[in-house]
């Protein structure tokens, strides 16, 4: 039966989590009378799935952790997972051994401290927990709290000035949520993880409710909006590259197209040190 009561049920967390956002019309389920529960029952996916009730109740409560590739094809299918998200539901059943990487310092290369220094763009190194590890002097221009020491997640759902610097929030917070998510994988034991979610899951509604879903998303480039207080609105591409022979360190580098307002305008905060 392979039950391990002793370890997180991420499989099954994620398995619940996701059911319920897939509503029966998604799945193709008649809607007969009123219904007790959001997204899908049990028993509906289980049969999307052409897997027994039974089988799919031991897999939410953790009592089966090793579904074969087959189920679990099935499974991402009647739950409706995009590449991503399929990939994480992967690795949550792989049963693989974990913790490996739990209370290492993270450390920035001197090398990639001096780099991060050296380019004329707002730019600082992420840690797998979003902590800020290393910055310079422009990131700190576009936002005070990016600086060494700090945190994405804390300063994105705890700090007003932090969140008004974006025009779409919850589009943002929603989106570093998911990427936290796929960066710390299934550990999230992991003490640095649980001191996170634990402060931030009591005093962030909003944290709460992304964390719930089980989102997941790559950290990768994309645009974004902010809104500066001192030069005004600013679309800049944010870039976010892996640092070598480190633990899910990343280079986040934001710049603006050349020749464009944005350019002018980052000049600007950057001329004054705002």
């Amino acid at each position: 039966m392979n039950e391990r009561p002793n370890l997180p049920n991420l499989l099954g967390e994620f398995l619940r989590a996701r059911r319920e956002l897939v509503t029966p019309e998604e799945a193709g389920i008649p809607v007969r009378g009123v219904r007790r529960v959001p997204g899908l029952r049990r028993e509906e996916v289980a049969m999307l799935a052409g897997i027994s009730a039974d089988y799919y109740l031991r897999l939410e409560r953790g009592r089966d952790r090793r579904p074969s590739l087959q189920v679990l094809e099935a499974l991402a299918g009647v739950l409706r997972l995009d590449d991503d998200t399929r990939a994480h539901l992967f690795t949550l059943a792989a049963d693989r051994p974990r913790g490996t990487r739990r209370g290492r310092r993270e450390t920035v290369p001197p090398s990639t401290a001096r780099f991060v220094e050296l380019l004329p763009v707002p730019a600082f190194v992420e840690g797998r927990h979003l902590d800020v590890l290393a910055a310079n002097t422009l990131a700190a221009a576009l936002s005070p709290r990016l600086i060494t020491g700090g945190n994405r997640l804390r300063d994105v759902f705890l700090d007003p000035e932090e969140q008004s610097l974006f025009p779409d929030w919850e589009g943002a917070a929603a989106a570093l949520v998911a990427g936290f998510r796929e960066a710390v994988g299934p550990d999230t034991d992991d003490p640095r993880c649980v001191e996170l979610v634990g402060e931030l899951s009591p005093a962030s509604p909003l944290f709460r409710r992304l964390w719930a879903r089980h989102d997941v998303r790559p950290r990768g480039s994309a645009t974004v909006l902010f809104r500066h207080p001192q030069v005004g609105d600013l679309t800049l591409t944010r870039e976010k590259l892996h640092i070598t022979d480190t633990d899910g360190m990343m280079l986040v580098a934001f710049h603006p197209m050349p020749g464009t307002r944005d350019a002018e305008r980052l000049g600007v905060l950057g001329a004054a040190g705002c």
